[in-house]
C-alpha cells in the first residue's frame, strides 16, 4: 500500500473512531443532557421536574415518591420509598421518567464519598444545538510508538476533580515510555479494559488554548508481551467536563502534565452548558 493510501486510511479510520465517540457524546438521555448536579445529604431534596424527595439515610441513599410518582428501573417501576445504596454500590444507575412530553433520566452514583444526583432530560437547547467537536486533523506522525514498564506491583492511584473536594481512585500499573523529536517522556498508565488496554489522562502546552483546560483522555491498546505498544494522541478526547458544568471528571496526576505542545485529538468545543 502507497504511503498516500495509508494515509488515507488512517485519517478514515480516525475518522470513523471520531464519529463514534460524538455519537455517543449526543445521546438524548447521555451526559450533554444533564440539568443539573446535586451531591446528597440527610436533608430531603426535591428538583424541579423530577419525581421525589432524595436524601442519605444512615449514608445510603434513598428516594420517596410522593402518590402518583413513579422512576423506571430498567424496566421496573419504583415506586414509595426506595433505598438505592445497593442498587449502585458497583455503579451508577438511571432511574427513568417524564416530564411533560421530556423523557428524563436521575442519575445516581458515588463519586467519592458522595452520593451525586445528575438529572438529565431530552429536550434541552445544548442537545438540539450541539456544534459539534473540532479537532486537529488526523496526522500519523502522531501515533508514536511506546514501551509499557509494569510496576512490580500496580498501585492504587488518587486524582483531583474539576470539582473541589472530589476525588478519583483508579490502579496504575505501570507507565509508558515514548520519545517525539528525540526527547523522551513517561505517562503513568491506569488500567483500561479486560483486553489489557490501558487509559492515560494528560495535560499539554495546547491545554487551555486550542484544548480544554482541565483534562483529556486516551485509551491505548493492550502492550505486546515485550511491553510494546502505540499512543495514537490523534485519539486523544475531551472528557464530560469539557462541555458541561455537571460533569465530575478526574485531572490527570501531575507527572501527566507533558510539557510539549500536542497538537492532536479533539479541541475546544466552541459552546457548552453553564
Amino acid at each position: 500500500m502507497s504511503q498516500t493510501a495509508q494515509d488515507t486510511r488512517f485519517a478514515a479510520d480516525w475518522q470513523s473512531w471520531h464519529d463514534a465517540h460524538e455519537k455517543a457524546r449526543t445521546d438524548p438521555l447521555g451526559i450533554l443532557a444533564a440539568t443539573g448536579l446535586y451531591f446528597l445529604d440527610d436533608d430531603p431534596l426535591s428538583v424541579d421536574g423530577v419525581p421525589g424527595s432524595w436524601q442519605l439515610v444512615d449514608g445510603q441513599p434513598q428516594v420517596t415518591l410522593a402518590d402518583g410518582e413513579t422512576l423506571d428501573d430498567a424496566g421496573r417501576t419504583l415506586t414509595g420509598t426506595v433505598a438505592l445504596g445497593e442498587r449502585i454500590s458497583r455503579g451508577g444507575v438511571l432511574l427513568g421518567y417524564t416530564d411533560g412530553d421530556a423523557h428524563g433520566a436521575a442519575e445516581v452514583a458515588w463519586r467519592g464519598s458522595q452520593v451525586m444526583l445528575r438529572p438529565r432530560r431530552d429536550d434541552g437547547a445544548y442537545l438540539a444545538h450541539f456544534p459539534g467537536t473540532p479537532a486537529y486533523p488526523a496526522d500519523p506522525a502522531w501515533a508514536v510508538p511506546a514501551h509499557f514498564e509494569a510496576y512490580e506491583q500496580a498501585r492504587e492511584a488518587t486524582v483531583g476533580a474539576v470539582i473541589d473536594g472530589l476525588e478519583h481512585h483508579y490502579t496504575a500499573p505501570g507507565v509508558l515510555t515514548f520519545s517525539i523529536d528525540g526527547t523522551q517522556y513517561q505517562l503513568t498508565a491506569f488500567t483500561g479494559g479486560r483486553d489489557g488496554s490501558l487509559m492515560v489522562l494528560m495535560r499539554d502546552a495546547t491545554s487551555g488554548v486550542t484544548t480544554y483546560g482541565a483534562s483529556r483522555t486516551l485509551g491505548v491498546p493492550a502492550p505486546d508481551g515485550d511491553g510494546n505498544t502505540v499512543i495514537d494522541f490523534n485519539r486523544a478526547s475531551n472528557l464530560p467536563c469539557a462541555y458541561t458544568n455537571y460533569a465530575t471528571c478526574p485531572l490527570p496526576p501531575v507527572e501527566n502534565r507533558l510539557p510539549i505542545a500536542v497538537e492532536a485529538g479533539e479541541k475546544l468545543p466552541p459552546a457548552r452548558v453553564e
